[in-house]
């Protein structure tokens, strides 16, 4: 077990989560630097890869994959909640955190067989949602080029055997087992007036 990676400096501003969950991603996309760095991150592992498009979740997935695509420098297919997209659509039901079955949507089609994606999401905690991701695009006949994303706890490890994954939060650290607790160290002494983004953009 290694400590966290100072390259990864920018987890220190994942913020203690209500009501939805446990932890709340959106202050590290407000610093610039640390959205860049984690942008460097989780593309790096793919800069030498073929990959046509990027298809991300809603809702926060969705500034993480339009951050990612830009800098691999391809377009963004959605994959939204229930019903929220106009035109011919593909429906899969995937199992939410509640017990209770939540449905994904995405264009259909939305690419040609054969186009190699990458799927991003903000962060995998239960797979439900991953699951359903993989289950429509594969429909469409996708080669799925790897997931990148914020953590992948660890109840999902089986995802790192199937596909190439890209993750802030490195499997065997210290982090990753907080993040599997669902509970930060950091997060006891959080401080909330360090994630106000700072006139130069820099780290804080």
């Amino acid at each position: 077990m290694t400590d966290m990676q100072d390259s990864r400096w920018y987890l220190k501003l994942l913020a203690p989560g209500a009501p939805i969950g446990w932890t709340d991603p959106s202050p590290l996309y407000m610093n610039a630097q640390a959205f860049s760095d984690l942008l460097d991150d989780l593309t790096g592992p793919f800069k030498s890869d073929r990959i046509d498009l990027v298809v991300a979740m809603e809702p926060f997935g969705f500034m993480l994959g339009a951050g990612i695509a830009t800098r691999l420098g391809l377009g963004v297919l959605t994959v939204r909640k229930e019903t929220l997209l106009a035109g011919p659509i593909d429906t899969v039901e995937y199992p939410r955190t509640s017990g209770t079955p939540g449905k994904l949507v995405t264009r259909k089609p939305g690419f040609v067989p054969g186009t190699r994606i990458l799927l991003v999401d903000q962060w995998v905690e239960s797979g439900g949602a991953m699951s359903g991701m993989l289950e429509l695009v594969k429909r469409q006949g996708a080669v799925i080029a790897g997931i990148a994303t914020l953590c992948i706890e660890e109840k999902n490890a089986h995802l790192r055997s199937e596909y190439k994954c890209a993750t802030a939060v490195l499997p065997g650290t210290d982090i990753q087992e907080q993040c599997n607790r669902h509970r930060l160290d950091h997060f006891d002494d959080y401080d909330w007036t360090s994630i106000v983004p700072q006139p130069d953009g820099g780290r804080s």
